[in-house]
Parts: C-alpha cells; structure tokens; sequence
C-alpha cells in the first residue's frame, strides 16, 4: 500500500489539537478520516472513538452496537457469535493549561501530562481560548540572569507565554483552564521518518488505519473495535471504560517505545524502521505473544521483541484488569525524542504495524479463544 495514505492520515491527524481531556477536535478528524473503513462509528461517554469493523459471522448474525457489549464471544443469549477483538491507541498529547493572565500580558501555565520543562523556552504554542491564539513561551535572557541561572533549567513557574496582547486584550479573549497546544507542523525526514507533536501516540491511532484499510481485503471471523482512547497521558482512563464497554475476548493496545538515539544505551530502546516491537511481560498473554511473533514471522514482517516488566504506563494494563480481565498484548512503535514537540518516527514501521495486526486478526476464531483459557 502506498506510503502516500499515511503520510496525508499523518498530517491531517497531528494538525489536531487533543490534550488530555480535550480531544474531540482530533476525534473528528480520525472520524472523518476513517468513516469508510468501518461499518460503524460511535463516542463512547468520556469521547473515546469507536471504530467497528465486523466480522463475516457478525455480518451473518446482525450484530450489536458498537461498544455496548452485545454479542460477546459466549456470553450473552443465543450462542456465540463473533470473537471481539479491541486495538487500542490513545489520541490524546500532552499540553498546556493557562493559569493566570498576568498584567504585563504574559499568561502563566502549568503543563497536562508529563512535560519536561527544559524543552519549553523558545517554544511557539497556539492558545486555545475564544479563539485561537499563536504565541511563544519567553523567559528571561541570559543577559540579565543572576549568575547561577544559566546554569540551571529555567522553572515551569518562571516561564510564560506571549501572544502579543495587553492584559486587558487578553481577558476578553482567554479565560484560566484554556488550553494550549505545541505549534509544530509534521516534518516529513529522509528516508520516511516523521517528525512532530502528539506522536506518541498518534502514531498507534495510524497504525489503526492501515490495520483498517489491509481488513477491507482480508476475511476474518472476529468483530474488530479499533479505538482512538483518551487521557491515556493522565492515567489510562479511556482505555478503562471502553474496555468496560466493548468486553473484549482479547485486547491489544498500541504505544511508543524509545527509539534509538546517540548517548542512549541499546538495551534500553528500541531499533527505528526495524519494525514494530512486540512486548513480553505480565500484561501480555503468552499465546497472544506467541501467535504474534509466528504471524510477523509467515508473513515476513520485520519485528522487535520489547521486555516489559512494569505492566503499568500504557492502555495495555488497563485493558487486561477490566471486568474479569482480559488477555491482552502490546504492540510499540519505535519513537526517539518522546515527550516533546520532534516525537519522531518511521512510516514503515506504522504500516508494519498495521500489517501485523490484520494478519494477527485472520488468524482468530472460537477454537483460538479456548486456547486462550489453557496457558
């Protein structure tokens, strides 16, 4: 499939602005992006974007709504239908709130998500007030610092953001609680490679759509609920209720893992463009794992084996200790800078990704779920 789609679904998704708690504006673009992909589509209560494709025995059963929890694999009246599969991607980034509009104009925040402030001075945001605001976030320069502040990182609280307007200006147009995001357009690199904002973890919502677009060509017996979640950066919550709603016979969830990078040791990241990383750990089923790696292996699809110790950390944990659990696994996309405004990645490993997935849903039926239940 040509890397043309995903570059446009790319840029068009990280031109949306979705800090945690605030992310219908790029659950709208994912919608619109998507709609001919999936047979349905639906928000659940918190805004997580729940994108249905069927599978040919729910096509044959009339299925339930998406979401909702009908139709589980033996759980409901009148037999088992479908296997339900739910891949999940958090669409939301991490930002900025506005907490105080000083006199000089300057406009106070604190961050949404771990930010790591040292990255901040010089920074061009877009405030998200009235209406949408460009500004820059200032500090003092080194020419008039005491001698001991060059050589530290400036404070969260010592920086402020300038758009240009008075105090008086300002309050008209900003209110404390308004959000501002990182202004950064997608940087298309050598090689495909991405760079940008909100990668981490818009590249798993791509991963999504070319996992949608390969299941247009591909038979499969599972229902598949592809969700974009949100306030994945402040705790995992969108996970844990779509999780709840959709009751999943298996759940996949799809982040970022460290790219490699100079001065970092190798152990700890993972290889760019090599494909993606399937993680091993508490949180992953080892029949899942194993079928992954088998599926990657057949179809001659570049992979990464991820130790993951610490269940905690991605919509992975909260997919597996949803109602009675779930078994779940986890995919990770290769980033390097993560946490800032270059999150950069490769396209090939997204479109690998995706691959790996629809070829992974193929393989699902019932007899695969009873062997789920013997580890």
């Amino acid at each position: 499939m040509p890397v043309a789609e995903l570059r446009e679904f790319m840029a068009r998704v990280l031109a949306g602005a979705g800090v945690s708690g605030y992310e219908a504006g790029v659950a709208d673009v994912v919608e619109g992006l998507t709609r001919d992909l999936a047979d349905e589509i639906r928000r659940d209560k918190l805004g997580n974007l729940i994108m249905l494709k069927r599978g040919e025995g729910s096509v044959a059963r009339g299925g339930g709504s998406p979401g909702r929890g009908e139709g589980s694999s033996g759980r409901g009246e009148g037999g088992p239908s479908s296997p339900k599969i739910m891949l999940a991607a958090h669409m939301d980034e991490i930002g900025l709130m506005i907490t105080r509009i000083e006199k000089e104009g300057a406009l106070r925040f604190t961050q949404v998500g771990g930010i790591d402030q040292r990255i901040l001075p010089g920074q061009e945001v877009i405030v998200h007030g009235r209406r949408e605001l460009p500004g820059v976030i200032g500090a003092k320069p080194p020419h008039i610092q005491e001698p001991d502040e060059n050589k530290k990182a400036v404070k969260m609280e010592n920086l402020y953001i300038d758009v240009g307007m008075t105090r008086e200006e300002l309050e008209k147009a900003v209110s404390v609680g308004d959000i501002a995001t990182f202004r950064r357009q997608p940087v298309f690199l050598k090689n495909d490679f991405l760079a940008g904002k909100a990668l981490d973890d818009r590249a798993g919502v791509g991963v999504l759509f070319e996992c949608l677009k390969r299941l247009q060509s591909i038979r499969h017996q599972a229902d598949v609920y592809c969700v974009a979640t949100v306030q994945e950066e402040v705790g995992i919550r969108g996970a844990m209720v779509s999780t709840y709603g959709v009751t999943p016979d298996i759940g996949i969830a799809i982040d970022v893992g460290h790219g490699e990078m100079p001065t970092v040791p190798e152990y700890l990241t993972l290889n760019m463009g090599k494909g993606p990383a399937i993680a091993f750990g508490p949180q992953v089923h080892p029949k899942i794992f194993d079928t992954l790696t088998a599926v990657a292996k057949e179809e001659g699809i570049p992979y990464q084996v991820e130790p993951s110790p610490h269940p905690g950390g991605t919509d992975a944990w909260a997919i597996q200790v949803t109602r009675e659990g779930v078994p779940s696994a986890l995919i990770s996309i290769p980033l390097r800078y993560m946490h800032t405004s270059v999150e950069t990645v490769s396209l090939e490993d997204i479109k690998r990704g995706g691959q790996l997935l629809a070829s992974f849903i193929a393989r699902v039926d019932h007899e695969f779920l009873e062997g789920l239940r013997c580890f």
